[in-house]
């Protein structure tokens, strides 16, 4: 399994439970479809090509300037045309497969360094390893551990681009889903972005992944260059629609920060609880965004997918992900309701 999420996946008539993609279970906010309903016109004609009311909205929403914008067909697209701008890209595995897939596409080497036996990244290997030109690409959280990166430790990581002459691109997709303790975009306002890019998505916070809708920023030189390899209108009239309907619902933002760090808390407890008690045992690790790592103590990734099928429940397994093995599987925080049946799975106690 190379992506999770697969909406009308089946076992004979009955819909499993999604938990392999992470994707916020309150869905999308509740003014989306009026705003898409009144913007049917637009699809008639072709967008702004500039995208300047769009590039406005979105840096009003992650308060920096529209020059520091960068827009995508999804966050993919900003890491691909990142891709092809550096000579060599370096990733810290395990992590998102379409990192490496992307500097693939553009035949550039790929070295990958893996993270600390606590998943934290091995700063003082990148000092080693790193060189001008290279493209280092970090999730914050990492997907599939789930863990941002610590302040100081990024402040670290930022000395080191800027010693060594390297980028840093920050995948922030799962952002809005972890505690409060910094914001990136926030902490390198005073260097005007030198050397980084921070990126942002509507995919995974706000439920839109057929949106495709990617958005970062960084500084304007960056900014101006990615514009020269960007395609022509590749942002849609529904997504420039969308992105003033969600970035500033705030009842919408307020209510599923609150409800994902609620859920995640009981899921890791009641793993913690009941975890090693039935006939696949799990151990969770820390997570601090909507989806939790989990190892198989007694079992292959695929033999925990066969028996949370049976389960009525569809999880990721990781041994996509280079350095798990094939004894690791993700899952993602979903509803309470839903969040009860995984733990009811693995034990034989119930869960409220």
């Amino acid at each position: 399994m190379e992506h999770g999420g697969v909406l009308s996946y089946k076992k004979k008539d009955e819909v499993l439970i999604d938990f392999s993609s992470n994707i916020n279970p309150l869905m999308a906010p509740k003014g989306l479809k009026k705003a898409l309903s009144a913007s049917f016109n637009n699809l008639l004609v072709y967008p702004d090509i500039r995208y300047r009311s769009l590039k406005k909205v979105t840096a009003q929403y992650l308060k920096c300037g529209p020059e520091n914008i960068v827009l995508g067909n999804g966050a993919v697209e900003i890491i691909d045309n990142f891709c092809s701008m550096f000579k060599r890209v370096v990733l810290c595995t395990p992590c998102f497969s379409e990192y490496g897939l992307r500097a693939l596409v553009h035949n550039k080497p790929v070295l990958e360094l893996p993270y600390l036996p606590d998943f934290l990244p091995d700063i003082a290997g990148l000092e080693k390893k790193l060189r001008a030109g290279d493209l280092l690409i970090l999730g914050n959280p990492n997907n599939p551990t789930g863990l941002r990166i610590e302040k100081t430790a990024l402040l670290q990581i930022y000395s080191l681009v800027q010693k060594t002459g390297i980028f840093l691109l920050l995948d922030e997709a799962f952002y809005e889903f972890c505690p409060p303790d910094y914001d990136s975009i926030a902490l390198f306002k005073k260097d005007g972005y030198k050397n980084i890019c921070i990126i942002r998505a509507a995919t995974k916070f706000f439920g839109l992944p057929g949106i495709r809708l990617g958005y970062a920023c960084t500084s304007t030189d960056t900014a101006a260059a990615l514009s020269k390899i960007e395609m022509a209108w590749h942002i849609n009239a529904f997504a420039e629609a969308a992105a003033p309907a969600i970035f500033f619902d705030e009842d919408f933002i307020a209510k599923s920060k609150a409800y994902i760090q609620k859920e995640r808390v009981f899921l890791l407890e009641n793993i913690e609880k009941y975890g090693t008690s039935g006939e696949i045992k799990l151990q969770a690790y820390k997570s601090q965004c909507n989806f939790i790592l989990l190892k198989v103590l007694n079992a292959k990734d695929t033999d925990a997918l066969k028996f949370f099928e049976k389960k009525g429940i569809l999880i990721r397994t990781c041994s996509s992900f280079k350095t798990l093995g094939d004894n690791h599987i993700r899952i993602a925080v979903r509803s309470h309701k839903d969040n009860c049946k995984f733990i009811n799975a693995i034990s034989s106690k119930r869960s409220k």
